[in-house]
């Protein structure tokens, strides 16, 4: 992969910091009349510290100085990668370990150096690295991680940006999350009394001026069908007709709406599973199908995984990669979303990348019954569920694969990795998952092959399963290919 040249600046090494993460947010919250709200307390669930409330005028202030490290800040080492060369100075240490891991979080070159007091370097191009995506430095006993592409972000333990909950006596609590490191915004809140699902799920298109996370050029009419459950849904009840976050079980979900939305009628909702190392932020930007599905006239949730011992936010794909109920939490916000916004229940798909289609691909086991159909990329089926029979589809699964065969990070013949060390996987492999779900489907006959791609088209239930064979690396699959394929079908 092709590295641009960076400079990271770090904290004292006794208590590596992420600096680059430090943020303030002003605001002011009013009724929904416009009026200031005095002592509305603010908390944040992923910053134990924040504990303030509005003043008389129901203006805030937050800042992220409440850490040791925005104190201790006696030295700053400088880190810097060009040309494959990780070059590290200005830090003390006794010892000091460098690691580059893969998109997965497998370690593919490590290096400890002891009584570093200057400066060292690291020569990537003397190893057999492939894919590197992450620098992970611990110093001491003290780590960060930084992922490498474009530019260089150092990652945070947890969501990297403050959720904030605004709550007070006779007003239904709000939740907002930052979107950049330095916002002013203003809040409102509705007067009521907060019930189990309202105070989760409060709609944040209340906050505003608050910078957009992107910029996506306007989406066409609307061309995709609906079925005939939009006879039966009533749309003008339901709460969420906007983009919005939403927090289930504790987490963010991302809601997107395609630019035309009436709000008349059900549509398709595309469930977006992140990569490990990555959020429902990172991925509600970056996702190639979503972007697809949206122009289309569905609407797109990207939901974010549960931190995993030092591989950031990753999901539960059966043998790993956390202990979360991932399934449950699926079930959760699918049953919120179905409520609350005019989604059509019998049009719902999953996609992802990486272990974002691990986790679709398992969506396919134990989800059968609500979600209509996938399309993962760069990411197999699991031996251990495979082994340990526990891929039972509810009925037979329309499934499309993406796959590269030169996929430096999930080998395309499959094989062992052990991401976390207490949690081996073992990748089945591209054809043997392909073959997997053509069994779980009953398919009969042959594959065909059109387009790049093989489909067994005799499946029970009217289900296609297909394999698309890319020569893209770890990458995301086809997005047109990909939406084409999962919007054809419906639940019975």
């Amino acid at each position: 992969m092709t590295m641009s040249k960076f400079m990271v600046f770090a904290g004292a090494i006794a208590a590596l910091s992420s600096l680059s993460f430090a943020w303030t947010i002003d605001g002011i919250v009013v009724s929904d009349v416009g009026q200031p709200i005095a002592g509305v307390k603010i908390t944040s669930p992923n910053y134990p510290s924040v504990n303030v409330a509005t003043n008389d005028g129901g203006s805030f202030s937050i800042t992220d100085e409440t850490d040791a490290i925005h104190n201790k800040r006696t030295t700053r080492a400088n880190i810097q990668f060009y040309n494959n060369v990780i070059s590290i100075s200005g830090m003390n240490a006794n010892t000091i370990t460098v690691s580059v891991m893969d998109a997965l979080g497998k370690v593919a070159y490590s290096k400890t150096m002891h009584n570093m007091r200057r400066s060292a370097s690291f020569d990537l191009n003397k190893s057999s690295i492939k894919g590197a995506k992450y620098l992970r430095i611990n110093a001491d006993g003290h780590h960060d991680t930084y992922k490498l592409g474009d530019t260089v972000t150092l990652l945070k333990e947890g969501d990297p940006l403050p959720i904030f909950n605004f709550s007070k006596d006779g007003f239904r609590d709000t939740t907002y999350t930052m979107k950049a490191e330095k916002e002013v915004i203003l809040i409102k809140m509705t007067p009521g009394v907060n019930d189990p699902v309202s105070s989760s799920t409060t709609a944040l298109s209340s906050a505003i001026e608050a910078p957009s996370s992107s910029s996506a050029a306007p989406e066409p009419e609307s061309s995709s069908e609906t079925v005939s459950s939009s006879s039966v849904i009533d749309c003008a009840a339901k709460a969420i007709k906007g983009d919005t976050e939403i927090m289930v079980d504790g987490r963010k979900v991302i809601v997107k709406f395609p630019s035309n939305f009436a709000g008349d009628k059900p549509v398709p909702m595309l469930i977006n599973y992140h990569q490990i190392f990555g959020s429902a932020s990172d991925w509600a930007n970056e996702s190639k199908i979503a972007k697809v599905a949206l122009a289309d006239g569905a609407i797109n949730i990207f939901p974010d995984g549960i931190e995993s011992p030092g591989m950031g936010q990753a999901w539960n794909v059966g043998p790993c990669c956390t202990t979360a109920d991932d399934v449950q939490f699926t079930r959760n916000f699918i049953k919120e979303l179905t409520e609350k916004a005019c989604v059509d229940p019998k049009r719902i798909y999953a996609a992802g990348w990486s272990m974002g289609g691990g986790m679709s691909n398992y969506a396919g086991c134990v989800l059968a019954d609500v979600i209509a159909a996938a399309a993962p990329s760069a990411f197999d089926l699991t031996k251990e569920i495979v082994d340990a029979g526990k891929c039972n589809p509810a009925r037979p699964f329309p499934i499309l694969n993406f796959r590269s065969t030169n996929d430096g990070v999930v080998s395309y013949g499959g094989g062992l990795s052990q991401i976390i060390e207490t949690m081996p996987i073992t990748f089945l492999g591209a054809e043997p998952t392909f073959a997997k779900w053509a069994e779980l489907d009953h398919c009969s006959g042959n594959y065909v092959e059109k387009d790049g791609c093989r489909y067994y088209e005799n499946c029970e239930g009217g289900a296609i399963v297909g394999l698309c064979i890319l020569n893209t690396d770890h990458n995301e699959g086809d997005p047109q290919k990909a939406w084409n394929f999962v919007k054809q079908f419906s639940l019975p």
